[in-house]
């Protein structure tokens, strides 16, 4: 699987909010205590096998056990606190471990593949922070629903058309003379720029 379609995929995963947010129902104190004692213990488990490893793979194992501790946390608190803003920073953790983790990945490339490995993993999280975004906003009765969503579906899709924009310019970057030239005029006229 390339990179571009795992960054595809975790962003899809993100933008769903899966597995765990989905069905956040209350949880009590003791079960979230719980749940914060066995991810501190299951990074633990991860960081001592991530130790055998070296190199990048060492660094991405990291990411990942991080990661996972992150995410079981974020969905602890959003299944406790039942609010738009824990449900988002659950999403938000989903997001930032798939961004960190596609990073790591990218290290294994160089020159211009690393490139737009490093942009498209970007994009993957600008996409999946503005989906969490709109969704909190959607979901906050604190909100004037329909204005304050709209404003945030607006910014969200300016943010991914402009992440989607410096992806195709990064592509552009691999091509030479005329036809880099026309590639960046496209990818200009696509995403509505100057």
């Amino acid at each position: 699987m390339k990179l571009s379609k795992l960054a595809l995929a975790l962003a899809t995963g993100v933008a769903f909010g899966l597995p765990g947010v989905a069905a956040a129902q209350m949880m009590s104190k003791d079960a979230h205590d719980a749940t914060y004692k066995s991810a501190d213990a299951q990074y633990k488990s991860e960081k001592d096998a991530c130790g055998k490893m070296s190199g990048n793979a060492k660094d991405i194992c990291m990411e990942e056990a991080k990661g996972k501790q992150k995410i079981a946390k974020a969905d602890a608190d959003a299944a406790f606190e039942n609010t738009p803003k824990k449900r988002e920073a659950a999403r938000l953790a989903r997001a930032d471990t798939a961004y960190a983790v596609a990073k790591e990945k990218c290290d294994d490339l160089a020159g211009n593949p690393k490139d737009v490995c490093v942009k498209e993993a970007k994009a993957a999280y600008v996409k999946a922070k503005g989906d969490a975004h709109v969704d909190r906003v959607a979901a906050d009765s604190h909100s004037t629903a329909v204005e304050k969503t709209a404003d945030a579906k607006r910014d969200a899709v300016e943010d991914k058309r402009d992440a989607d924009y410096t992806v195709a310019i990064e592509k552009c970057d691999a091509l030479a003379s005329t036809a880099k030239d026309t590639c960046v005029r496209d990818a200009k006229t696509r995403f509505g720029k100057s």
